[in-house]
């Protein structure tokens, strides 16, 4: 059974608050499964928006578990596979594969500074072209869509790999300080770094801070010295650095 089955068969099982965002271009479902433990803060967690990435989708259905069985205040929408139809292509086609199934990056393809990423390319292929224009994509539209109507307080997008935190992106001052402590707490409990990325643009967390003027960040998992994609045995250590983010993030926004 692969990750795109396991997940279907998760939320199929899933008893509480769940649903669909969209769907990509093959047609596959965007999944979310929520977690209420209080109506405020609310957190989106999105996953494996570059398909090779899918261990990210591993890590989610963990997370969910351990937030229902642990999880005190707040609200998480967890969103474990952005970019199924790139998933399936990284299982089965091309291994490195990280675009959806139109070879569009789908994190270069967010208004947010689009097209001047360093890496950034203008035709399609694996990984890096941003796309005809911003939103041109089902899968980007939906998870817009979403964050739109969810208006959460914050967002985090899960990555592979490096074992790495980015926060910044062109906050204004008087929100800098405010990320800069968020991400702080997130560096302490996983024990991953803070770095910065100045010549990268376009993705889901940039649009999330310049465009939606809250916090977002994007957290790379699994050691740098692994290889893409990062195998399931790995997962258990994965997990364990990333299985109390949401258990502090909820306390520190609460007292926001």
């Amino acid at each position: 059974m692969d990750i795109l089955e396991k997940l279907e068969n998760f939320y199929k099982n899933y008893k509480y608050s769940k649903g669909i965002i969209g769907y990509s271009h093959m047609k596959k479902p965007i999944y979310y499964m929520a977690v209420r433990r209080s109506p405020s803060p609310i957190i989106i967690s999105q996953y494996a928006i570059h398909g090779r990435e899918y261990i990210t989708t591993y890590l989610a259905l963990k997370q969910i578990n351990y937030f229902l069985k642990h999880g005190n205040v707040g609200t998480v929408y967890f969103i474990p596979a952005v970019n199924p139809d790139g998933i399936f292509k990284s299982l089965y086609v091309d291994e490195l594969n990280k675009a959806n199934s139109r070879g569009v990056d789908l994190n270069v393809n967010f208004p947010a500074r689009w097209g001047t990423g360093k890496l950034n390319t203008k035709t399609p292929s694996r990984e890096n072209y941003i796309g005809a224009f911003p939103f041109s994509e089902k899968e980007t539209i939906a998870l817009r869509d979403f964050t739109l109507k969810i208006r959460p307080n914050m967002t985090i997008s899960y990555h592979a790999k490096g074992e790495e935190i980015y926060w910044k992106f062109h906050q204004p001052l008087k929100n800098l300080e405010r990320d800069y402590q968020i991400a702080l707490s997130l560096s302490k409990v996983t024990g991953y770094s803070l770095v910065e990325t100045p010549f990268s643009a376009g993705g889901y967390k940039d649009w999330c801070i310049e465009k939606l003027h809250i916090p977002a960040v994007t957290i790379e998992v699994g050691k740098d010295s692994l290889t893409h994609p990062i195998k399931e045995q790995y997962l258990d250590d994965i997990f364990k650095k990333n299985k109390k983010v949401f258990n502090v993030l909820t306390k520190i926004l609460k007292k926001d």
